[in-house]
């Protein structure tokens, strides 16, 4: 069973279409203690960080995604929800995040840009695998993704399975033991993205 975390945060239809594109039911679930019942959890989310982990924290849904990933079942941060997994965002002032991997996320420095980028990073753009894992698994080591965001995730590299090039090189996709996340939208980047939703369901 995989559970869909209900936070109000994100367009929640589009994930459970995705996870039935690949004959997988996936369940939303707005009941913190039911958590532990599921056998995998994602964690989705479009929007700011502050307003996210405020919806997470008021029926204590916070604390049972952080229990959840005690258990050892996969877990998939994906987008705002892959940010979430960090210690804290500068977006609008410093916010706690998750706790569940080590780093953090931060504006994208436009400084660094050339004049034709912009912010929000939207569009198509290339994952570069930086070690094997198992959401890429049938995956090339470059592949195309659909991205929609203005942070990005900073943290070790031990934690970086995927980046991408935005007028530098940002991390894009990380795991920590049975903790995944990824920045791109699996859900609007067709058959690639519809591969990492896979690979993440037969886990």
């Amino acid at each position: 069973m995989i559970g869909i975390v209900d936070y109000k945060m994100g367009n929640l239809a589009s994930v459970i279409n995705a996870f039935a594109k690949t004959s997988t039911q996936a369940t939303l679930e707005s009941d913190p203690s039911k958590l532990k019942n599921y056998d995998k959890l994602v964690l989705p989310g479009v929007g700011a960080f502050g307003d996210a982990m405020r919806h997470l924290q008021e029926n204590g849904m916070d604390e049972a995604v952080k229990q959840f990933a005690t258990s050892g079942k996969p877990l998939l941060g994906v987008c705002l929800g892959m940010q979430l997994l960090f210690e804290s965002s500068e977006e609008f002032g410093t916010t706690q995040g998750l706790g569940l991997i080590p780093g953090k996320v931060i504006a994208f420095d436009e400084s660094r840009f050339d004049h034709t980028l912009k912010v929000p990073h939207m569009g198509w753009n290339e994952m570069f695998a930086q070690k094997k894992s198992p959401l890429f698994e049938g995956l090339p080591k470059e592949f195309y993704l659909y991205f929609v965001h203005s942070y990005h995730a900073v943290c070790d590299d031990a934690y970086a399975i995927g980046k991408t090039h935005y007028g530098y090189a940002f991390v894009s996709a990380v795991q920590n033991g049975n903790i995944y996340g990824i920045q791109p939208h699996p859900e609007k980047s067709h058959n690639n993205g519809l591969k990492i939703i896979e690979n993440f369901a037969k886990l």
